[in-house]
């Protein structure tokens, strides 16, 4: 039987480092960044099951180069605030679009990865003011899903938990059981061989334990599903069928087990401006924290393109 977890605060989150942490209200909701550096703008969404510290090193890279660097919790997670509503791609690039103009700036360079993904390239498409260059870490064009799932069956079999994550509670029990160490096991899976660190684990387990935490982030799956046959779900996929004129970096790890590289290898038919693809050898889902030198530089040097 699952032992009893932990309820930890969301101020679990907040991780000292070189950065500061600032609340910054956008979209109807308060935002917790992490920041650092001055120069250009750019803005760091992280993925399922992370929060923004899984940006760490591109925080303190990018900075250092000459930019401007934010990483915020996306809606629901970490210290960001956690309403019942608006778990939806749409919503998640309107959040970052009013993040963006909050920060002062008129256009940021966006870097998403996995969810965070999914929303930079919405936000690209349905908000192309606010993006100035968009990069995209283990995170296939969202049109690309349903496809490569119905022709690959790699690709249905490592969306199992996606299926499983549409019941009513009994993921969030799972995921949050003994101190959340299915979390471990999800960054396990889905990492390569090297991952994850001994640091990095309790850090995870501890960000999903927030109270609201587990629920929320959930709660993106099940829109992803449910709004397949409804009139937000065809909206969706309208607004991204228009092809990006954004110049596009794509990055992807070859031992990804969650978003196969083959699923991902198609996206490139979205964007009509400049777009560059860069497989990862030996990466898994994680590149920005695999391999984080490798992933800072291609970062930097596209911001600086």
């Amino acid at each position: 039987m699952a032992r009893r977890s932990r309820i930890v605060e969301d101020s679990v989150v907040l991780v000292e480092g070189a950065w500061t942490h600032r609340e910054i209200s956008a979209n109807g909701i308060r935002m917790h960044v992490a920041e650092a550096g001055t120069g250009p703008l750019v803005v760091l969404l992280h993925s399922f099951p992370e929060f923004w510290w899984a940006w760490r090193h591109q925080l303190t890279g990018l900075a250092d180069a000459g930019f401007r660097v934010v990483a915020p919790d996306l809606r629901g997670y970490g210290a960001t605030d956690k309403p019942p509503r608006g778990y939806d791609a749409l919503t998640g690039a309107a959040d970052i679009a009013g993040l963006v103009r909050a920060l002062g700036e008129r256009e940021a360079l966006v870097v998403g990865h996995g969810w965070g993904g999914q929303i930079a390239w919405t936000l690209a498409a349905v908000h192309p003011n606010a993006v100035r260059r968009l990069a995209v870490i283990g995170a296939p064009h969202p049109l690309r899903w349903l496809p490569a799932t119905a022709v690959h069956r790699g690709q249905r079999r490592a969306n199992r938990y996606v299926g499983r994550f549409q019941l009513p509670w009994q993921p969030e029990r799972w995921l949050v059981a003994d101190d959340a160490a299915n979390v471990a096991a999800l960054l396990r899976d889905w990492g390569g061989p090297q991952f994850p660190l001994d640091e990095v684990e309790p850090r995870y387990r501890d960000a999903m334990l927030v109270v609201g935490a587990p629920h929320c982030a959930l709660e993106y799956y099940r829109w992803a599903v449910r709004s397949l046959p409804r009139a937000d779900g065809r909206r969706f996929r309208r607004a991204l069928r228009r092809p990006l004129e954004i110049p596009t970096l794509q990055l992807h790890g070859a031992l990804d087990t969650c978003a196969l590289p083959e699923t991902a290898l198609g996206s490139g038919r979205y964007v009509a401006g400049r777009y560059e693809w860069r497989l990862l050898d030996g990466v898994g889902h994680f590149p920005h924290e695999e391999t984080p030198d490798l992933v800072t530089g291609e970062l930097v040097a596209w911001a600086k393109g």
